[in-house]
């Protein structure tokens, strides 16, 4: 599918939704939740929207963890092998939601945005830092950042702020340490998604 085949005012009401999608992916996650929808209200078939909504997303997060890693606020060398993991549990995602049939995932999509979405708003407020015993380090990299990495590969929306509740919860990084490092870890699952999904050829360019 090209983009030759949308009309002029839904290729501009789409580039608006990116433009909001991204921002918000830039500055604290979870501009899928607006994205997705978004392409598949346009009529566009599920996995092409998935594939193509982490064409979008790559670039959010792309942005953002380079401004984490040019500022210092995280270093690459203790985020590398989270991104590593992240990146093998999305291909593995990405891979299986090919077989996946598309009136299942017609379903279930907005099953899945309606239950992300309702758990954010009826959650309380994520808490700065955890007081709660924590994971060793390596089981929250071997175990929850590639089941997070395997579900954003996968579907997709709130990535981000679940690998920063995953932070905070599961290692005791304060709030703004496990956003920062958050980033980097859904720009390697977006990338991971995107690979499989141009293979396949699910992206609408």
């Amino acid at each position: 599918m090209e983009i030759a085949n949308f009309s002029i005012e839904l290729l501009s009401f789409l580039f608006i939704i990116a433009i909001l999608a991204g921002l918000i992916d830039t500055l604290a996650g979870g501009g899928g939740l607006i994205s997705l929808p978004a392409l598949i209200l346009a009529g566009i078939p599920p996995l092409a929207a998935l594939g193509t909504n982490k064409l979008q997303g790559s670039m959010g997060t792309a942005t953002a963890t380079y401004l984490m890693f040019k500022n210092r606020r995280i270093s690459y060398q203790e985020s590398k092998p989270l991104m590593q993991t992240a990146f093998i549990g999305a291909v593995l995602g990405a891979i299986g939601v090919q077989f996946i049939n598309t009136e299942v995932l017609s379903f279930v999509i907005p099953m899945v945005l309606l239950f992300i979405a309702v758990y954010f708003i009826a959650s309380p407020l994520m808490k700065k830092k955890s007081d709660q015993n924590h994971l060793s380090s390596a089981n929250y990299q071997n175990i929850v950042v590639p089941t997070i990495g395997f579900y954003d590969g996968m579907f997709g929306p709130g990535t981000g702020s679940f690998f920063a509740l995953a932070g905070v919860s599961c290692r005791g990084h304060d709030l703004i340490t496990s956003t920062a490092i958050a980033k980097s870890l859904n720009f390697a699952t977006n990338i991971a998604s995107l690979i499989i999904f141009v293979a396949a050829g699910h992206v609408v360019w």
